[in-house]
């Protein structure tokens, strides 16, 4: 195997492979024995067609796709390793020449860990974390203890904003069901805006055990665009009404939750335990600062295919949320008329702050020499044993070699944090 390495504008790279032709042939008698058994020849049973009877029926390209994917896998991550290059993408792949008695070339269009300018980021001036309680968020932190000390019970009455209820429904246009328009015992909020605008509102005044026609149209920007501005019946069961009753803020709920006996002695106790929380905040807090500030002096040029995987990894994340929650992805998109480019959109500014984030540090702790050493990461692991509960030992039974480096470059990464917060003017 051979390998060219061309590099390519916007931290993007082209590795042009040669496979000897006799691993090439090898591949194709491996795929003909992996498929044969797809094949029926009149005179041969099925599966027991010689391979030149099948490549003469269907042509020898019959075999080429499984053949070269069994040589990619075999060969691309050695030739990606033999181009020196750090790749950051899946490979894109083409081919430039196939066929029985000839070497295999294929390209593989690759972006590559882009070339960060560091600016200045030692002593940078950042915002220094606000550890001071003001009365406000004490009386945010009390609306929040009572809503956590609120009881959510069934009403007989009809339904008004600010209600739980919970529904089937089954949504149809011109009489016709469409995809994902049917839930079952979905839990809804009124006025939470989840539904198409309109939806929510048409509940009010039905009670518990009605059945509800639903009219409402479709936004004209709506993401399923088979469904952009068409009207849509969805016939609703509300199965259950609930109202949330929180309790009064006086004495009597102060001395029901805490060891205090009044509103105020019980808001004193707040306050500190805010200031408490703050206080503990602020290191997480100044590190984003000065984060932030290093990032503004820094620049780079993200390979788009390497924005691409990230954004898919978010989205994949995201998903996996929804789907615990009981929502699936497809149902979500559908209440919410978005569609998966369109939360790609929304989520694109974090995706490439956290590229950026992992860059701009990696050159800096890179720069600096910045490294865990071995004390460090034993004593790392002895966290992390301590934290599952496990023996040291019977942990470090566990760990691979690429898992300790991993962990060595957190610890790398953590403490090129810390000398940037240590160096840094917090105002």
């Amino acid at each position: 195997m051979s390998v060219k390495v061309e590099n390519l504008e916007k931290s993007m790279a082209k590795l042009t492979v040669e496979v000897e032709a006799a691993e090439f042939d090898k591949a194709m008698v491996s795929a003909y024995n992996k498929t044969k058994g797809r094949f029926s020849l009149p005179g041969f049973r099925k599966g027991k067609a010689p391979m030149a009877m099948i490549e003469k029926m269907y042509g020898e390209a019959v075999f080429y796709d499984e053949a070269v994917n069994e040589l990619l896998d075999k060969t691309y991550p050695d030739a990606a390793k033999e181009s020196g290059l750090e790749i950051v993408s899946r490979p894109e792949i083409g081919i430039d020449q196939i066929g029985k008695g000839k070497s295999l070339i294929y390209t593989a269009t690759v972006a590559v860990k882009p070339e960060v300018t560091l600016g200045e980021y030692k002593g940078v001036e950042a915002e220094k974390a606000d550890t001071e309680v003001s009365a406000e968020e004490v009386e945010k932190r009390l609306e929040r203890e009572l809503e956590k000390n609120a009881r959510v019970v069934d009403v007989e009455r009809e339904i008004k904003s600010g209600d739980i209820t919970t529904i089937d429904f089954v949504g149809s246009v011109d009489g016709v069901e469409f995809s994902g328009g049917r839930g079952e015992d979905y839990p809804l909020t009124i006025g939470s805006g989840t539904f198409i605008p309109g939806f929510e509102d048409q509940l009010i005044g039905h009670k518990a055990g009605e059945n509800v026609d639903v009219n409402v149209t479709f936004p004209e920007n709506y993401g399923a665009k088979d469904l952009a501005g068409k009207a849509a019946l969805f016939k609703v069961t509300v199965k259950q009404v609930k109202e949330k009753q929180v309790p009064a803020a006086d004495d009597e709920f102060a001395s029901e939750v805490s060891e205090f006996e009044t509103l105020a002695e019980y808001k004193q106790e707040l306050e500190k335990q805010l200031g408490e929380e703050k206080a503990k905040q602020a290191a997480s807090i100044n590190e984003k600062h000065v984060i932030d500030k290093v990032l503004e002096n820094a620049s780079l040029e993200i390979p788009a295919p390497m924005l691409e995987m990230q954004l898919e990894q978010m989205l994949y994340d995201y998903s996996t949320r929804l789907q615990q929650q009981g929502i699936p992805m497809e149902q979500y998109l559908q209440i919410t008329g978005l569609t998966e480019e369109n939360l790609k959109e929304q989520m694109k500014p974090q995706a490439e702050k956290t590229i950026k984030t992992s860059l701009v540090l990696e050159a800096i702790q890179k720069k600096e020499g910045i490294s865990a050493d071995d004390a460090k990461l034993d004593e790392e692991f002895h966290r992390i044993a301590e934290q599952y509960k496990m023996k040291y030992e019977d942990l470090m039974k566990t760990v691979t070699d690429s898992q300790r480096e991993s962990v060595r470059r957190e610890l790398s990464i953590q403490a090129t944090i810390d000398m940037l917060v240590s160096e840094a003017k917090l105002v």
